[in-house]
């Protein structure tokens, strides 16, 4: 039996970026998603109240963008996927 192993590559700055403590994820605008989206994404999946996820609404549709949580960068990746996959436009920093 042979067991095949996946070889995964990482750039210098992805390795520096991962050992930082905390990590924030960052939503930006985009011309695609509404505000109701937006907001029930930011309360289905980030806990945030209706107030709460109205005012990030704002947030990135005045300034571009916006940090919706901050963790460990693999809680930052999960929480990413999950939002990107919302259609979501969001980053890890």
């Amino acid at each position: 039996m042979t067991t095949e192993t996946k070889e995964e590559s990482f750039t210098l700055e992805e390795i520096l970026s991962s050992l930082k403590t905390s990590h924030r994820l960052i939503l930006w605008n985009d011309d695609v998603n509404t505000f109701d989206h937006v907001i029930h994404c930011m309360t289905k999946y980030l806990d945030y109240t209706d107030s709460q996820a109205e005012k990030i609404a704002w947030e990135v549709h005045n300034k571009g963008k916006c940090a919706v949580l901050k963790g460990s960068f693999t809680e930052m990746e999960i929480y990413r996927k999950i939002l990107q996959q919302e259609g979501l436009t969001v980053t890890v920093d």
